[in-house]
């Protein structure tokens, strides 16, 4: 069966690199349009919200000038100065050398996972808040409306499918920028997701361990009021006075308090919740929890963020640089010269990964891959533990279902479509008992399994089908795997995007196909597998993001090891376009 994949790697990790005009077939670069939000039925560029928040910034500070003349606003703003004892103690031990080396990695992991999230949105550049993604109900967007003439599944050729979609990115704002590049912005997306939450749990464990936590946890409603009158200090352009060593004002400890306490345990909840092994356990591909209002709130969580940072750079210039520098970098209250000298190494070493990291990535892309399946293997690993058992109700079928993939081009294929595949063989063999070949009739004959399921695409977008079919576990009774079988491969009839690279496959672990779920579908929705979704056959493992559930399956093997399948890193995209094997996530 191996002889399907007729292609070797002759390149090594660090020989290696990601050539422009073949990677993911030779797609052309499709720019990513100026993102648009949708008010009620209108579409309007961020361009224009930017350029109302910017007039409406002007008439905050007119606004708060004019009450600043006013005695009832300044006797408030003298009863809540904004900074004071009040809502929080002082911190009598300033800034100690484990918060600002915190201060510093979190720059370094938000800066990647920043770029690498804005390429992941570029892969499917759409956000919705129904879990099947219909093309038009989208409230956010990065491309062009999807063509109507195109959105028909019963005109496979010239279907429009989810990697038409994809955008390309400005290479030194996403990581690397290249049109659906999303697997190897993966790698460097979850590396510092992942980062960033061991350095956030020492943050935490330290934070509540000292008096630290009194600059980000407010003990009196006393706040809120103090909050507004900074409010309007900094709106009117006369800022109250700058006590942040000791203790932050009213505004800062909410905003501190937002961010550190709600926006990041929403990304990391929401980033799970986006894993199709979460979905398969707990059953929240519907409803409010569903994939689609995830990726919404993660979103949301991504642009609180940028306001955040970029207000705190501002307000710690606005506010005096030099001493709020001595304590980021001192830790000091002083105006010492060397904490400029310090912030500037910093700021150059900060600029010389930002410029690298793309060069980088398409110079060494396996190496990315490498070390990134090293930083979260394991993560994904125990992710993949998880028994799936979530189905849903027939009126949870989503009426739009995205397509990817080549549909297969060969006579041989056409031919067993031609006969409503009366001529089609199924051959399974490798480390069995039993290699058999099962006609299309024989596999109609074996006991049907129907289950509503959620597909969640690596690009980003989900949709709900009811899948019937055979369980693979009745196959593996069939053949009787020996003990050495590990791993079971999937070849399929449709060839992998790029030229001369031999048939589409993938790899799947033997315990996974012995769950209940693990289905060889041959009917969607009530009706035969249509072509752009993988007639005659194809794979349902619900664990697994949807490159991993193979279509048009020709042949499957039973394996001791895939390193020796393609080009040994467990399937096509995997080899080609820097996947992970692991994908419950």
């Amino acid at each position: 069966m191996r002889a399907l994949l007729d292609h070797d790697d002759p390149k090594g990790v660090f020989q290696q690199r990601v050539d422009v005009n073949e990677f993911a077939g030779g797609i052309p670069q499709v720019p990513a349009q100026v993102p648009s939000v949708r008010i009620g039925n209108r579409w309007v560029s961020i361009l224009w919200l930017v350029a109302l928040a910017l007039l409406g910034l002007v008439i905050v500070i007119v606004i708060a000038q004019e009450l600043r003349t006013f005695g009832w606003v300044q006797n408030f703003i003298e009863r809540y100065p904004g900074t004071t004892a009040t809502y929080a103690a002082p911190v009598e031990t300033g800034f100690p050398a484990w918060l600002r080396w915190q201060h510093f990695f979190n720059i370094v992991f938000m800066m990647f996972i920043i770029r690498s999230g804005q390429q992941i949105l570029a892969d499917h550049p759409r956000l919705y808040l129904n879990s099947g993604c219909r093309p038009g109900s989208e409230w956010f967007r990065m491309s062009h409306p999807v063509p109507a003439d195109r959105t028909d599944k019963n005109d496979p050729p010239s279907l429009w499918t989810s990697k038409d979609d994809a955008v390309s990115l400005p290479k030194q704002l996403g990581i690397p920028g290249l049109r659906h590049s999303i697997g190897l912005a993966r790698w460097w997306h979850f590396s510092f997701d992942l980062l960033w939450l061991v350095n956030g749990a020492v943050f935490y464990v330290l934070l509540f361990s000292t008096d630290q936590w009194h600059r980000l946890v407010p003990q009196s409603w006393t706040v809120f009021p103090n909050a507004l009158s900074t409010v309007v200090q900094y709106a009117s352009l006369n800022f109250p006075a700058n006590e942040g060593f000791a203790e932050y004002n009213g505004l800062q400890i909410l905003a501190y308090f937002i961010t550190v306490f709600i926006a990041a345990p929403l990304a990391f909840a929401t980033g799970l919740l986006q894993a199709p092994a979460v979905a398969a356990r707990f059953g929240t591909g519907r409803g409010p929890l569903n994939r689609q209002v995830a990726r919404t709130v993660h979103f949301i969580v991504l642009i609180w963020m940028l306001v955040f940072i970029a207000a705190h750079v501002a307000m710690v210039f606005l506010t005096g640089a030099v001493g709020n520098l001595n304590h980021m970098t001192l830790g000091t209250d002083t105006q010492s010269p060397w904490a400029l000298v310090i912030f500037g190494a910093a700021a150059l070493f900060l600029t010389v990964l930002w410029l690298i990291a793309t060069p980088v990535t398409l110079r060494y892309p396996r190496a990315v891959q490498h070390t990134g399946r090293f930083i979260v293997g394991w993560a994904k690993a125990g992710l993949e533990r998880v028994h799936p058992k979530a189905s849903y109700r027939a009126k949870d079928i989503t009426p739009y279902h995205w397509a990817n993939g080549r549909i297969p081009d060969t006579e041989h294929w056409r031919r067993l479509r031609a006969t409503g595949w009366a001529d089609y063989s199924l051959r399974i063999a490798g480390l069995v008992e039993n290699s058999v070949d099962l006609s299309y009739s024989q596999i109609l004959a074996l006991p049907k399994h129907e289950q509503i399921t959620q597909h969640y695409c690596i690009q980003g977008w989900s949709g709900v089908a009811e899948w019937a079919g055979v369980r693979m576990r009745d196959i593996i009774d069939i053949v009787r795997p020996l003990p050495t079988a590990r791993w079971v491969v999937f070849y399929s009839f449709g060839n992998g995007p790029e030229p001369d690279t031999g048939r589409y496959y993938d790899c799947h672990r033997i315990e996974h196909m012995r769950e209940p779920m693990a289905l060889l579908a041959y009917e969607m929705n009530g009706d035969p597998l249509p072509d752009a979704h993988g007639a005659p056959l194809r794979l349902r493992n619900e664990l697994e993001l949807g490159f991993k559930q193979v279509k048009w399956i020709e042949a499957i093997e039973f394996v001791a090891s895939f390193k020796d399948v393609g080009w040994g890193h467990g399937g096509y995209n995997e080899d080609h376009e820097y996947f992970g094997y692991r994908m419950p996530i």
